[in-house]
């Protein structure tokens, strides 16, 4: 068991490199899978969340090599097609990408239910549709499920949500299916076109990745290519809000903007300061910050993935904030956290008022999902005294070597193993 241990009212200063996308690298590397040769990533985040994926993906028989030179391998041509088993699919949510991934490849998949963050009901009912739309006929047996088919048929699929994991797992699936298949209401997410960007790569034929329709042509053979993971939009954004409240002068590098729009328009209307560029960020805390209202939504909406971390941002603006989430029903436990540490925050149903500018002090938290624990962390700096966080684990999956960055930019955090 790990705890991280955070002195707060530190001033953070220097240049903080974001890393690749975790959202973008879980599906990545399922869906190079597909390749009947060997795929050649870079810019992979080494998380746990990885690590998990690289241990299905031996499990199966294939090849996961991380080289001293950074660059990440991956090879199935001696892949079996077998169970992949509860303790593993359990781990993380983005196993479900195993399902389109396999499937494409050997017309049959056979996993546990996926795991990850209790943030709410994450159904994967549209995933399934589209994978009967194929052709693909599915058994649930206890906390398992089997889809197979004799001979994947593209078809038109239409989302009732716009959900990224299924836009992603339909894509992998219609891959090779026999035809042309047309999502409609798909998910807009950068991830999504970045996954898009390397099946077409190895000789998919994809068109509109990044609109709400996407027309996939099947293909019979996906050949080798090199593919760089994008930047982790979600982690700029945090180191972003960290610079937003602590830093006279900090830089945060490797970043592409366009995929931070919505998030910077809020953080203008509160007042931060921000220098952007093409590929990097200025961030400083000079200015006061004033009350905002924020609504998630699907991209190009405000990320919930973020809303959690802006909230311990909104503790030290003026006025009363008001954040509400449409996307989970249950991402509103770190304020619990936040309230134990002295925020001021009134939750109603999928609203919650946070009143600042408050103080905040150390305690004993518990972070109880990724971004939730991102949130606190934010909190832990900005809070008076040495806070203890708990559950880092969550943490861990999504940020790589968070300690080492926020260490070198001036922060007093260490990891122990307790």
């Amino acid at each position: 068991m790990k705890i991280i241990k955070i002195q707060g009212k530190n001033e953070l200063n220097g240049t903080i490199k974001v890393s690749g996308a975790k959202n973008s690298a879980v599906a990545l590397i399922p869906a190079a899978l597909l390749c009947d040769e060997v795929v050649k990533f870079s810019n992979v985040p080494d998380i746990s969340d990885i690590d998990v994926i690289k241990d299905i993906i031996i499990d199966l028989k294939g090849s996961f090599r991380r080289k001293d030179d950074g660059f990440v391998y991956i090879a199935s041509n001696e892949m079996i097609n077998k169970e992949i088993p509860e303790k593993l699919a359990t781990k993380l949510r983005a196993s479900y990408y195993f399902m389109g991934a396999l499937l494409g490849k050997f017309k049959r998949v056979e996993i546990y239910l996926p795991g990850g963050c209790v943030i709410g009901a994450r159904p994967i009912d549209l995933h399934i549709k589209g994978f009967k739309k194929l052709g693909a006929k599915v058994e649930f047996v206890d906390n398992k499920v089997i889809i197979s088919a004799d001979e994947l048929i593209g078809n038109n699929i239409y989302l009732d949500f716009a959900s990224v994991g299924a836009t992603i797992n339909i894509m992998l699936a219609a891959v090779k299916a026999k035809g042309v298949t047309i999502i409609e209401n798909a998910a807009k997410e950068p991830e999504i076109v970045n996954v898009a960007n390397f099946l077409n790569l190895m000789g998919a034929k994809i068109h509109g990745a990044g609109t709400d329709t996407i027309r996939i042509k099947g293909v019979d053979y996906l050949h080798s290519c090199f593919h760089e993971v994008i930047p982790d939009r979600i982690e700029a954004a945090t180191f972003i809000m960290i610079g937003a409240c602590l830093s006279k002068d900090l830089t945060v590098e490797n970043v592409i903007p366009e995929h931070l729009h919505s998030l910077l328009k809020k953080l203008d209307e509160m007042g931060v300061d921000l220098e952007i560029e093409e590929d990097k960020i200025h961030v400083t805390n000079k200015n006061k910050l004033n009350a905002i209202r924020i609504r998630t939504d699907v991209y190009p909406g405000f990320p919930t993935d973020m809303q959690q971390i802006i909230a311990s941002l909104l503790t030290q603006a003026e006025g009363t904030s008001v954040i509400e989430e449409t996307i989970f029903e249950n991402r509103f436990q770190n304020l619990y956290e936040l309230q134990k540490m002295g925020a001021i925050i009134n939750i109603d149903g999928k609203r919650a008022y946070i009143k600042g500018p408050t103080p905040l002090y150390a305690d004993n938290i518990v972070a109880s999902d990724l971004r939730a624990g991102a949130g606190l962390v934010l909190a832990a700096l900005i809070a008076e005294g040495t806070t203890v966080i708990n559950n880092v684990e969550y943490i861990l999956r999504g940020y790589e070597n968070i300690v080492e960055k926020l260490t070198n930019i001036g922060a007093k955090i260490e990891l122990i193993e307790i």
